[in-house]
């Protein structure tokens, strides 16, 4: 089972009583709490932490964006891809991912995407989401087409990266009169497309008909196993076999030299599945923008919201993993056990954990978790 490191990159660096006074922290806090200073310091360390992950022995390193929120101030998937591609050597470059919904050229986005590729020498893992509602309303875009966007953007970026050029595109959602990229990706015939999921049966279905990495994220097992039943569905439907390479799972986890100490940092994920989780439905969830089997899904796939549940719950549940490398190893391949899968993201830093803490942990990760994990 291969290990991802990831970061949010946030910025949680206000009074938490100052955040408490507006409906949510993403979209409402006003950004006049945001420390250019601080700021300006974290990318550094946070670029720092990814490359001891990679040096630690991490089989990729993923990065997402998100939008008008100081949980996760990585605004630019395809920007970090680009700086990782240059400053480290090994480990996979998993986007996951750039949000295709809201963006207005797809064609733009493919040429971003090969150019990380080929500065990294091969090493992209090309991460496509739906995005949450949020990114909706700060793109003004219509959550009522966020599936059609989705899926014709995707299908755009695979022809520019498969398909000679100059060619003409006329959509329902995009119209260019002159394709003819001239940045393509290294790998043939385009880096390999994962895909994320919560609580869409469609989109787990379309995933398996096109043989994409799927990853549930932060759900129960039962979720993530009844997901992975439907992408098996969709792969049935067209003869595709299904392997543990294609299914992935995401955590939070973190490692130190006791069991105390992992435990204190591993409280700052609570952070994670509360605070910035907080706000109207309708923010989240826009009206029109999941499928009537999706809200049903959602409903029955968080009965109980993560921000009710304490932190003894969170690690009860997996949903955080937090102790000695030891105990960490055995947890994971708890989850190995549980869901059949090839690939574990985790969630490795989060909130007000520092710096020397996150450090440590990925060390520990790659001298003693990494290894034990070899053989599953």
């Amino acid at each position: 089972m291969k290990l991802y490191y990831f970061s949010e990159m946030p910025h949680h660096e206000y009074p938490d009583e100052e955040g408490q006074k507006y409906p949510s922290l993403r979209l409402a806090f006003p950004n006049r709490f945001f420390d250019r200073a601080k700021a300006a310091a974290n990318y550094t360390r946070y670029l720092d932490e990814y490359e001891l992950a990679d040096q630690a022995g991490y089989h990729g390193l993923m990065i997402n964006e998100h939008h008008s929120t100081p949980s996760c101030v990585n605004v630019g998937v395809n920007m970090t891809a680009a700086i990782l591609a240059r400053t480290t050597r090994r480990a996979k470059l998993l986007l996951l991912g750039n949000i295709l919904p809201i963006e207005d050229n797809p064609v733009r986005m493919a040429e971003q995407i090969a150019m990380a590729d080929l500065i990294s020498g091969g090493r992209v893992l090309s991460g496509f989401v739906r995005g949450v509602g949020i990114e909706q309303w700060w793109a003004n875009a219509n959550p009522v087409h966020n599936r059609e966007r989705f899926e014709e953007c995707h299908d755009l970026i695979l022809k520019c990266w498969t398909e000679p050029g100059p060619f003409r595109w006329e959509g329902r959602h995009y119209h260019f009169r002159h394709v003819n990229p001239w940045c393509l990706p290294l790998q043939k015939p385009h880096p390999p497309i994962w895909i994320p999921g919560t609580a869409s049966p469609e989109t787990a279905i379309w995933a398996g008909r096109r043989g994409y990495t799927y990853v549930p994220f932060l759900v129960p097992f039962d979720v993530a196993r009844e997901l992975f039943e439907f992408y098996r569905q969709g792969a049935a439907e067209v003869g595709r076999a299904v392997t543990p390479d294609n299914l992935g799972f995401l955590i939070c986890a973190v490692t130190a030299d006791t069991k105390a100490k992992a435990l204190e940092a591993g409280r700052h994920f609570v952070w994670r599945m509360g605070p910035t989780l907080r706000g109207p439905v309708d923010w989240f969830q826009p009206v029109g923008m999941r499928s009537s089997a999706g809200t049903q899904f959602a409903l029955r796939a968080r009965p109980r919201s993560l921000a009710a549940m304490s932190y003894d719950e969170l690690l009860a549940e997996h949903f955080i993993i937090a102790g000695t490398p030891d105990e960490v190893a055995d947890r994971f391949a708890h989850v190995h056990r549980e869901l059949g899968i090839g690939h574990l993201l985790l969630e490795a830093q989060e909130s007000r954990m520092d710096h020397p803490t996150t450090m440590r942990s990925i060390e520990l990760m790659g001298a003693k978790v990494i290894p034990a994990l070899a053989t599953l």
